[in-house]
């Protein structure tokens, strides 16, 4: 997706109407489309209708990363590290406390399910093009893709908010809005018909579309459903699959794995791809970097801009990270300032660290104390050394991985140790083989609680996936954490009050689902 022509061929061959974001989502007129000009003979036009759905696909606003991933005991929030916090709110929401009426929820809602709707529209389009006489299984393939990706954006939604809207067509009266385990269930099989239809390669090895989705990102997506459902019989089967297929293996460098060098590593399963299209100036497709990113410090490129301080890895984490001994990985996943040693230290039992801790990160860019946080991810970090000359924004022309082959093989490993077939190794050597790439001593008769500690320390301010195993788990000893009370009842975001006066639809269903 790093090529500016297929961008420019969206905005050639197509146009999707969709009516304004504040009317009704289930309005007739909001999935209305159009379209002129096209020729549904050209597979060139067919393909620039998939890269329409892609741009979709990867156009996450800000502040929808952020809400997803703020309320595990990985992340807390940043905004100032007492009050009154900038964007209350938002800091509430880490606290458990919601406020159904904060901007952030509405627009995350209402971002996702315009994407879903848009990818949605593509679907249809592309069934114009089969009708138009280019290949039908180039056709099923497109499609795939599309369901892949709307199966992404979904599930993401149902984990944050529990029940929420099927988008199956361009058909109003087929939308409507389904529990949780009915939505993993529809997207369990949405994958199922995907995959056959997709490409059997690493994502990397596409010549067409290189990076593109393939029946792997399908198969994970599959799995993640499965084990939101607690299916782990079929997790194991799942993801057994995508390990024996061979087509993936762990980056070498776990911190290089989340930097320029990691862009479709031999890691990665599904990627959001951006790009300065290596050049300083002119157009750039980018996720905006700056949430995550310090509100001083000294770059090694004095020109590199920093950020707004909004996200910051817990404390708890690093305690944690620290009690196992992890270096690579917390070095990598966490960077410190000043402040935050002094704060980590101020605790008896974490009075010595280890000389690797410092606030100079690795590539030589210094970060400094700030009033609304003491830590930042490293996960959401490039070096202002990796960034292309003339540019200066925050993490500019980073990738963000979606799915890691080191989540599958940690998915499988606790999938096997709750009863699933292990039928692509035991659950010791997946979790041996992320335990080898960064330095830790391997396991033997591994325990359920010792791959989800695993996941904890090598998935951590990945896409929430900490909050929603601990909500899968019941856990709510783990998330009450630093003066926080968490109960299962704050499991999900409320649904946006904006949305619930747009929507009978999400009115009729959250009356009637009080706890969704």
């Amino acid at each position: 997706m790093k090529s500016k022509k297929y961008l420019l061929a969206l905005l050639i061959i197509t146009s999707f109407l969709l009516t304004n974001c504040t009317k009704q989502l289930d309005e007739p007129k909001e999935l209305e489309t159009r379209a002129s000009n096209v020729d549904y003979s050209s597979p060139s036009s067919a393909k620039a209708a998939l890269v329409g759905a892609y741009v979709y696909f990867q156009s996450y606003y800000w502040e929808q990363l952020a809400l997803l991933q703020v309320r595990g005991d990985d992340v807390n929030s940043g905004g100032g590290k007492s009050a009154p916090y900038d964007q209350a709110p938002y800091h509430d929401i880490d606290l458990f406390v919601y406020d159904a009426n904060f901007w952030m929820l509405n627009s995350t809602w209402d971002g996702m399910f315009q994407n879903i709707l848009q990818i949605t529209a593509q679907i249809a389009q592309l069934e114009k093009f089969r009708e138009g006489g280019v290949s039908s299984a180039l056709i099923d393939q497109y499609i795939a893709e599309c369901k892949v990706m709307r199966a992404h954006i979904t599930l993401q939604a149902s984990r944050t908010w529990g029940g929420v809207f099927k988008v199956s067509s361009v058909d109003p009266s087929a939308l409507e809005v389904q529990t949780k385990d009915s939505i993993m269930t529809w997207i369990k099989t949405e994958m199922e018909d995907a995959v056959p239809k997709l490409l059997d390669v690493h994502p990397s090895q596409r010549t067409d579309l290189k990076g593109g989705i393939t029946k792997y990102a399908a198969l994970a997506i599959k799995a993640m459903a499965e084990q939101e459902l607690k299916d782990y019989n079929a997790v194991a089967t799942t993801t057994a699959e995508i390990i024996s297929s061979g087509k993936f293996s762990l980056y070498s460098d776990f911190n290089k794995e989340f930097k320029t060098a990691g862009k479709l590593s031999s890691e990665n399963i599904l990627e959001l791809q951006y790009s300065d299209f290596n050049s300083g100036s002119g157009d750039n497709w980018n996720y905006l970097g700056a949430f995550f990113g310090p509100t001083d410090w000294t770059p090694a490129v004095s020109s590199a801009g920093g950020g707004w301080g909004f996200y910051e890895p817990s404390e708890k984490y690093i305690k944690f990270m620290l009690s196992r001994g992890e270096k690579t990985r917390l070095q990598s996943s966490v960077i410190f300032t000043p402040s935050g040693i002094d704060k980590i230290k101020s605790d008896p039992a974490y009075a010595t660290l280890p000389a690797w801790v410092s606030n100079t990160t690795m590539e030589g860019d210094v970060f400094l104390n700030s009033a609304r946080a003491y830590f930042y991810s490293g996960k959401h970090y490039l070096p202002s050394t990796e960034l292309i000359t003339g540019r200066t924004d925050y993490a500019s022309n980073k990738n963000y991985i979606c799915i890691r082959y080191a989540e599958i093989l940690l998915m499988y490993a606790e999938a096997v140790t709750r009863g699933g077939a292990a039928s692509a190794g035991s659950a010791d050597n997946a979790v041996n083989m992320v335990r080898t790439r960064v330095g830790m001593a391997p396991l033997t008769g591994v325990t359920t609680q010792q791959v989800i500690d695993e996941k904890y320390a090598e998935l951590a301010m990945e896409w929430g996936n900490r909050y929603y195993d601990m909500i899968r788990l019941e856990n709510t000893a783990e998330l009450s954490y630093d003066g926080r009370t968490f109960t299962m009842a704050k499991k999900y975001l409320p649904y946006p009050l904006a949305q619930l006066d747009k929507s009978f639809l999400l009115k009729e269903y959250a009356d009637t689902h009080p706890n969704h």
